[in-house]
């Protein structure tokens, strides 16, 4: 597939045909075992470990389940790689959205065609049947913003990073951050708007690198996507800055061990992106054998989750806090 990898195919599967709304003729995918394609932001290591978990799922609840994983962060190349499972017929899409916007075309013709259509980090994704979180949006952004400021000592410039300016999940925890800190933190100030680089080691470098020379005085670099803490410190490496410019946000933690241990990355808060995995699949199992989420139920590898009705969202509460003391820790686990 061009522009994407996948490691695993799927067969056609079976159609059944039913009536959909007004008499529109729908056709839905009756495979036997079910099978759940997820489509990716990009090929990174936080996605390869939700692979690990889609992975596992698949083999412990006896389903087909498989990612593609685009080769960059452009909604055009998810669009097709959605494409390409309606065409297959799959049971369920699963997708980390790049811009939910931009594929509201798309997971209506999946809905269409009679495919569960579920979604990761994209509350209130339009034409998804549901939405499912592994911690509470607004706690996160405001406990990367507390360990920052606790870093920087309250005060000082800084800039933002997020993977995407469209990536809606990033800009969320990146509004509740700095929302805080003009509440609770006056004295620091965010230098100009974010940069939406942080799903690229490079491109996080290369902006840290930019941005010490323009801002003489830069305290700190307040991160939002797993790639951008790795680039950033690696830039506190290079300067020699360790200690004087301080990184903060969410990484794979055997990623950047090292630049934790050796103090160019501060701390950062995150979820197992393998639970990730397994969730999605668990829950397109779920929906693809006529289950309909509710509150306090249990969903394999997750526990009892809480069910928001109102913006079709599942969520539980799995944030993992990365510092020196448990980096060696995590680092075994991801």
């Amino acid at each position: 597939m061009t522009g994407m990898t996948r490691r695993t195919l799927l067969g056609a599967g079976a159609a059944l045909s039913v009536l959909g709304p007004l008499g529109a003729r729908r056709v839905r995918a009756a495979n036997d075992p079910v099978q759940i394609g997820i489509v990716a932001k990009i090929r990174i290591p936080w996605f390869d470990n939700v692979e690990k978990g889609i992975e596992r799922a698949a083999e412990e609840l006896g389903v087909d389940a498989f990612m593609i994983a685009p080769t960059t962060d452009d909604a055009a190349q998810q669009v097709r790689a959605i494409e390409d499972l309606i065409a297959k017929r799959v049971d369920v899409i699963g997708v980390i959205p790049n811009d939910g916007a931009a594929l509201e075309p798309v997971l209506k013709r999946a809905q269409d065609a009679g495919i569960k259509v579920i979604v990761h980090e994209q509350p209130g994704q339009k034409n998804a049947d549901w939405d499912i979180e592994l911690i509470q949006n607004k706690e996160f952004g405001e406990a990367h913003l507390e360990a920052f400021a606790d870093a920087i000592g309250g005060e000082g410039k800084y800039i933002l990073y997020v993977g995407g300016l469209t990536v809606t999940l990033h800009n969320v925890w990146a509004d509740a951050a700095v929302a805080l800190q003009r509440e609770k933190y006056p004295n620091m100030e965010l230098v100009g708007d974010r940069f939406g680089v942080s799903n690229s080691v490079e491109d996080s470098l290369r902006t840290t690198l930019d941005q010490i020379r323009a801002i003489p005085d830069l305290k700190g670099v307040l991160i939002f996507g797993a790639n951008g803490p790795i680039g950033a410190g690696r830039a506190i490496l290079d300067r020699e800055l360790v200690g004087e410019v301080i990184v903060v946000g969410p990484f794979i933690p055997s990623q950047g061990k090292d630049l934790m241990k050796a103090g160019a990355i501060t701390r950062g808060f995150l979820w197992n992106p393998i639970d990730a995995g397994f969730a999605m699949v668990a829950l397109g199992k779920l929906l693809a054998d006529g289950v309909t989420p509710t509150d306090g139920m249990d969903i394999p590898g997750l526990g009892p989750v809480k069910v928001e009705q109102d913006i079709r969202t599942i969520r539980a509460n799995k944030m993992l806090d990365i510092n020196p003391d448990t980096i060696d820790e995590l680092a075994e686990l991801i």
